[in-house]
């Protein structure tokens, strides 16, 4: 083989090799975006739920008027930040009706009338399922995003991804340095709920 084919064929085999990272990176910086729809999506399935729920369980707890209010306002907040497509929103949101949901369930499990309703389990079922598809786009993200960044933070990606425009995902927001960050024992107190 003569020197000039040597280096052909080596030119050929880095401009497939570039062509390959462009092209992996691209996927996944689609992937990205398309699981944030995603959880947006399973936000909204989630806050579709709610208005259901709420009306399956108004003639059990007609005395838990505010848990009810505390979902419609969740339910408004998610098809808000759904709408927007903005990471941190949905995030938030989903805090929110985590914490209403959160409420709603240690009232149903302590209440032995309420528990019993197949129409009340069957729903209670439905959002958990539900938050579990949640959390597992939420996963998927967290994934797609941690190894997007690695592909740009390493050799070559450090390289090649300023040249094709390709910046650091930001992935979820979450606190870096809060009081979220540890538990206190105020925390891990039980919570005690008074009907």
């Amino acid at each position: 083989m003569t020197p000039l084919i040597i280096i052909a064929i080596v030119v050929v085999l880095i401009g497939l090799y570039i062509f390959g990272f462009y092209n992996r990176l691209k996927t996944t910086q689609v992937r990205i975006g398309a699981s944030i729809q995603e959880i947006g999506n399973q936000l909204k399935r989630q806050a579709n739920l709610i208005p259901n729920l709420v009306e399956s369980v108004k003639g059990y707890m007609a005395h838990e008027k505010g848990i009810f209010d505390d979902l419609v306002s969740a339910r408004k907040t998610i098809t808000e930040a759904v709408s927007t497509n903005d990471s941190k929103k949905i995030d938030d949101a989903q805090n929110l009706i985590n914490r209403a949901l959160g409420a709603l369930k240690v009232i149903v499990e302590s209440n032995p009338q309420i528990q019993a309703s197949g129409l009340v389990t069957d729903l209670m079922n439905e959002l958990r399922d539900t938050a579990d598809k949640v959390m597992y786009a939420r996963r998927t993200l967290i994934d797609l995003t941690a190894d997007f960044n690695t592909a740009i933070e390493t050799i070559p990606g450090v390289w090649l991804a300023p040249m094709f425009g390709f910046t650091k995902q930001k992935g979820l927001d979450t606190p870096v340095e809060s009081d979220q960050l540890s538990v206190s024992e105020e925390e891990m107190k039980n919570p005690n709920v008074k009907l």
